[in-house]
């Protein structure tokens, strides 16, 4: 008899999440049960449509929260969460949630400071074979 083993080895990749901007409203923490606490900060990011964030802190995370007001620009690390759950009536549905696990106070694009001495950038040239390429799905 002869045995084969097969040993897989998967890479774990980590991709760093972060969101920017105004914090627009921070509510008080939430005692869900005995165990389980949570508070809700909402960042308003500095784009062209700015976006309304709500981002949940859990646990011992909701403390961070305690130095920040309204009004204040911070950078916020996150993690998205999903979960599964089934209706009683077995419809299967898909929820998401944002949880923060660090928050820092930061500088909005227009309060950075510029840079006088730096060269203007210089935009990169397409390459010939990808020119008129789109592969955007809309």
């Amino acid at each position: 008899m002869i045995f084969i083993f097969v040993i897989v080895f998967t890479k774990i990749i980590k991709i760093k999440m972060e969101i920017s901007g105004n914090i627009k409203v921070i509510n008080p923490e939430v005692q869900v049960s005995p165990s389980f606490k949570k508070r809700e900060l909402v960042l308003t990011t500095e784009e062209t449509y700015p976006q309304h964030i709500l981002i949940e802190f859990t646990q011992d995370k909701c403390d961070l929260l305690n130095n920040y007001s309204v009004g204040e620009f911070a950078k916020v690390s996150i993690n998205i969460r999903g979960r599964e759950w089934q209706s009683p009536q077995g419809e299967t549905k898909y929820f998401n949630s944002i949880q923060g696990w660090r928050i820092e106070k930061g500088q909005t694009v227009s309060e950075a400071p510029a840079a006088s001495s730096a060269p203007a950038s210089v935009p990169m040239a397409i390459p010939a074979a990808l020119e008129g390429e789109d592969d955007l799905p809309f």
